[in-house]
């Protein structure tokens, strides 16, 4: 009589779009998108605060590359911190349940520290180069404020695309944000610098 062979073969079933886990996805879409809008954001909101009160382009491109690098260390520590903090709730919990699943990947912290910080990075190089061959004092906000607006579409785009959400809502939501804290910036800076403080 032959032996029998009870070997299972399992062939893991191709998963359609409808049942991907965008749970992955939506981590490191969020560190991206929050990352470089941020950047971008911020530093602009930066220069054009500076721009409202000083006139030189030497003054706004510092403040633009301190804001750079300020920002780029806050958001690798900033997802560090809370990248680990995840890592140890997932370990604790497997260490309770005394299993792990081999499908689940373990967060990164290094990985989204330096993935934050290169975003942030990305963003904040769209004002500051926008900014940096022009010389005329207007022409320079202006250029700005145009450069910024289309990285902000753009990246609303993406955000949409990757997270499979409606584009113009994502594309006004982000635009609008990113308008209101440049006027808000400039508006207060120019406000404060006028007044002789």
């Amino acid at each position: 009589m032959a032996a029998q062979n009870d070997t299972i073969i399992r062939i893991p079933e191709k998963k359609s779009d409808d049942d991907f886990d965008y749970s992955q996805r939506g981590q490191w879409l969020r560190a991206a998108v929050l990352g470089a809008n941020d950047g971008l954001v911020s530093v602009a909101s930066l220069m054009m605060g500076v721009g409202a009160v000083k006139h030189d382009v030497k003054a706004m491109i510092l403040t633009g590359f301190a804001g750079l690098v300020a920002g780029a260390c806050s958001m690798a520590i900033g997802e560090f911190v809370s990248v680990y903090s995840q890592l140890d709730i997932e370990v604790s919990r497997m260490k309770i349940n005394g299993s792990r699943n081999e499908n689940e990947a373990l967060p990164n912290p290094t990985q989204a520290a330096a993935a934050s910080a290169l975003a942030f990075v990305f963003g904040a190089i769209v004002p500051l180069l926008a900014a940096s061959f022009i010389v005329n004092h207007g022409v320079r906000l202006v250029v700005v404020v145009a450069a910024v607006t289309m990285a902000l579409v753009l990246f609303g785009w993406i955000g949409a695309f990757l997270g499979r959400t409606p584009v113009v809502k994502s594309c006004v939501r982000v635009l609008v944000g990113g308008w209101m804290a440049m006027a808000i910036t400039f508006g207060l800076t120019k406000l404060i610098g006028s007044s002789g403080l």
